[in-house]
């Protein structure tokens, strides 16, 4: 089963603003370059997508309300979705923030078929959490997700084992998993167009035009996908980084925006009780080229205030730039759980003050949802009365 929100960061701010469904919603900044992290289906009706450029998505729809994100919200409202899924089956493999991969089988007994499980799992999350989700259900990981893809948005597909390959030779060679732009137009220069083109070329064609890629495409052409469902997905890094409006000189926007993007990775962090030891800084230069610098910390964090310090303390080490920046990202690696391995704090009590102002933070969030403590270099000025 592959169960996957639909518009999941507009849906998690509709249940808000209530006036705002059936309208055509972007959530992204809406300034500058910065891209469209999510958008409405009313929004997609006129080709709005994820990670399109916020000016182009905003020609293309010029009504659309634009929803600042509050990525804190989004991972608190993920993990409510996760504890579903892990009320239904112990095997569930998390993609991303907002799908998943379950394995089933050991539910069947307790909960019924398939097409009654799919139908809980949608149910309890519209009933608790207060957004939909599409399911897609077949005997394989990639076919379930071409199901789930296929009854978007607020459906359910089930795609019996039998009728596997009989169902994908009627889509398009773009829906099997690999099979982006490049691709397609490689495989268009060969004639194949659908799925069922793919499955009746030879592998050594495939593999030919698109070495290795190619026999792993002729697989799923026939719905062959053996891996199981992996309970273990441990997070490689967390990070955040930003786009500027106007490429900058000015370390004040610089640094002011590092505060930002490391309380973001902090509460990242500490929703997922991870901490990291290997702090990163990622600089994008005017003529996009791309330079990161990385420091090992004495003991793992998750305190938004040291991972500021430290990050400041790497970009001031960069000495002059020789061009304005155009992006700035902060990021933590070597992730741990805090469970085994316990933050060691600092014996300065102003730092152990910060980390605690951060949990009370994170506390209000989760009860209050839009409410958060930020540090006032953060707040945007009044206007002049």
């Amino acid at each position: 089963m592959h169960v996957d929100m639909d518009a999941f960061f507009v849906s998690v701010e509709l249940r808000e603003r209530p006036d705002l469904v059936g309208k055509k919603v972007i959530v992204g900044h809406p300034l500058g370059r910065s891209v469209v992290l999510s958008a409405s289906y009313e929004a997609r009706a006129v080709g709005v997508r994820s990670a399109m450029p916020m000016a182009t998505a905003l020609r293309l729809c010029p009504t659309a309300v634009v929803i600042e994100p509050r990525h804190q919200l989004y991972y608190q409202v993920s993990a409510q979705v996760m504890e579903v899924f892990n009320s239904i089956t112990d095997t569930v493999e998390q993609l991303s923030v907002d799908e998943a991969f379950l394995d089933i089988r050991g539910a069947l007994r307790r909960l019924g078929t398939p097409l009654e499980i799919g139908a809980l799992i949608r149910s309890r999350i519209s009933a608790e959490i207060g957004i939909t989700a599409s399911v897609g259900i077949a005997a394989s990981k990639f076919v379930a997700k071409v199901a789930s893809t296929r009854c978007k948005p607020n459906g359910m597909l089930l795609i019996e084992k039998e009728g596997t390959v009989a169902y994908l030779h009627t889509l398009p060679v773009e829906a099997l998993w690999g099979v982006g732009v490049k691709t397609r137009e490689v495989l268009a220069r060969l004639g194949i167009f659908t799925v069922a083109d793919v499955a009746a070329t030879p592998v050594a064609s495939l593999q030919k035009a698109l070495g290795s890629t190619g026999p792993a495409l002729h697989a799923l052409s026939w719905g062959i996908d053996p891996r199981p469902v992996s309970t273990v997905r441990a997070e490689k890094s967390i990070g955040a980084e930003e786009t500027f409006a106007q490429d900058t000189y000015d370390d004040e926007i610089l640094t002011r925006e590092l505060l930002r993007l490391s309380h973001r990775v902090a509460a990242r962090l500490r929703l997922a009780n991870l901490s990291g030891r290997t702090l990163a800084l990622k600089i994008k230069y005017t003529d996009f080229s791309t330079i990161t610098r990385s420091k090992t910390l004495g003991a793992g964090t998750d305190s938004a205030a040291q991972i500021y310090a430290g990050a400041v303390a790497l970009l001031l080490a960069l000495g002059t730039r020789p061009q304005s920046v155009r992006l700035i990202g902060v990021r933590i690696d070597q992730l741990e759980s805090v469970d085994s391995a316990p933050l060691q704090f600092s014996l300065d009590p102003r730092e152990d003050n910060n980390r605690s102002t951060e949990v009370v933070g994170d506390a209000i969030a989760a009860r209050f949802g839009s409410a958060k403590i930020v540090p006032a270099r953060l707040l945007k000025p009044r206007d002049s009365p």
